[in-house]
Parts: C-alpha cells; sequence; structure tokens
C-alpha cells in the first residue's frame, strides 16, 4: 500500500534554497583567500572552457573542474570549520517547506550540480536528513584530478537520477514534489506530479506560467533575516 513514505521531495541547491552565490563559487573564493589554488590550476580550468563554451556553454563551466586539480580533499573539511560562523544563507521559506514535507513523512533528496562533497558538508544545516544525490569528484590518493565521477548533475542527469531514486524507494512520482529554479532543473520539475519554480529564470518563469505549475519567490533569508532584527536593535537602541 502506498502512502507518505512512498512520496519523494527533490530540491535544487543553489538558488532554490541557497541564496547565490552558488556554494561552489563560496568554496572557491575560500581556496583562493587561503591561496590553495595556483596559477596552473586556473590556466587548466580557462583553456578547457575555451575550448567547450562554444559547443555548450553550461557544461564548458559547470562540467569543468581542473581548477581543482591536484588539491586535497580535507579542503572541504578546513572550509566546513573555517564558515561554522558564517555558513552559506538559506531562503527561510525553503527551509520551512523542507521541514513541512519531514512532517509530512516523505522521503526527502537533494538533487544537485553542486559538488557532493560541499553539499554533504552544509546538508546538517536542515532541519532534517536529506539523501544527496550530486556532481562527484574524481580522486586519486585523497587528492581531486580535475574531473568528474560520473555525469555532471544537471538536465536530464536530474531526471534519470530521480527516475533510478523512484525505483530503489518504491517512489510515487506522479504523487511527489520537485523544486527548481533554473532551466537546467526543468527535466527534474517534468518528472513529478508537483513541480515548483522558484525564484526562476526568466525561461523556466514562462514554462512554468504556460503549464500551470506553481511558482514561488523566495527572499528572505538566514543573512537578510539578520540584518533585519540588528537594523530593529539599533533602531530600539537610538530611541
Amino acid at each position: 500500500m502506498k502512502g507518505a513514505a512512498n512520496i519523494g521531495v527533490f530540491f535544487d541547491l543553489d538558488g532554490t534554497l541557497l541564496a547565490p552565490p552558488s556554494l561552489e563559487w563560496r568554496f572557491l573564493a575560500h581556496l583562493i583567500a587561503c591561496d590553495e589554488i595556483s596559477g596552473a590550476n586556473i590556466t587548466r580550468w580557462l583553456g578547457r572552457c575555451s575550448k567547450a563554451i562554444l559547443r555548450d556553454r553550461i557544461r564548458a563551466v559547470e562540467g569543468n573542474k581542473l581548477y581543482l586539480a591536484g588539491l586535497r580533499e580535507s579542503l572541504v573539511t578546513e572550509w566546513r570549520a573555517a564558515a561554522a560562523s558564517d555558513y552559506p544563507p538559506f531562503f527561510l521559506e525553503g527551509v520551512a517547506r523542507l521541514a513541512w514535507h519531514q512532517t509530512q513523512r516523505h522521503r526527502v533528496f537533494l538533487v544537485t550540480g553542486t559538488l557532493g562533497p560541499l553539499a554533504r558538508a552544509v546538508a546538517h544545516r536542515f532541519p532534517c536528513p536529506v539523501e544527496i544525490v550530486a556532481s562527484e569528484l574524481d580522486v586519486l590518493d585523497g587528492h581531486w584530478t580535475g574531473w568528474l565521477a560520473g555525469a555532471h548533475m544537471s538536465n536530464r542527469g536530474k531526471a534519470s537520477a530521480i527516475r533510478a531514486l523512484a525505483a530503489r524507494h518504491a517512489l510515487d512520482l506522479p504523487q511527489s514534489y520537485a523544486y527548481g529554479n533554473h532551466r537546467t532543473d526543468l527535466p527534474m520539475l517534468e518528472a513529478v506530479g508537483n513541480p515548483t519554480a522558484v525564484n526562476p529564470s526568466w525561461r523556466l518563469a514562462r514554462l512554468a506560467r504556460m503549464r500551470g505549475w506553481r511558482i514561488c519567490k523566495w527572499r528572505e533569508s538566514q543573512t537578510t533575516s539578520q540584518a533585519k532584527r540588528e537594523n530593529l536593535l539599533r533602531l530600539t537602541e537610538a530611541q
């Protein structure tokens, strides 16, 4: 018999649950600040981008991880520790929605194009356990090779991942939910019966309106909420 446990919920991360910039750009900024990235890494990364960008702009950038070649896996742990007091700002409405699905006993997944180690490093911030399906990095002797271990989790890759999860966990996709913000999330949204476009790009917003999908504007993050509290405190002190 099917029930709530057979309903899956699939969240994109960057731009959907997480306010910009993306998790990977935040990690890159940390690596640069700590002088962990060499000029050779950047040169290889840009070279591969320039060769592939005319064929597929998104894949040329998002699937290109040569800037990480030779770097230690443990850098993610160090980044997590360094960012403990200033973690990436998740949208409050998104976190609340994720928590609501938990109360309904739905099975929650994070299906994201960001790097798996980064997604796992921040997943403990969510109010309930989530299973993570992300872009995984190839590793050799504790160091990244600069290549992906498998496909980049975007476009049709997300839909394939969802179908695999549905088969593994006996999920009822027509009754399931998905949340995404970009046209690369479209196959994921199309794979379920309850899609929601969150802070959608103009192309996704147009398609969502045409198909009668739910559209949400999640704006307030933990950072903006904290700023509001600080402003209110300053006003109170001034009075």
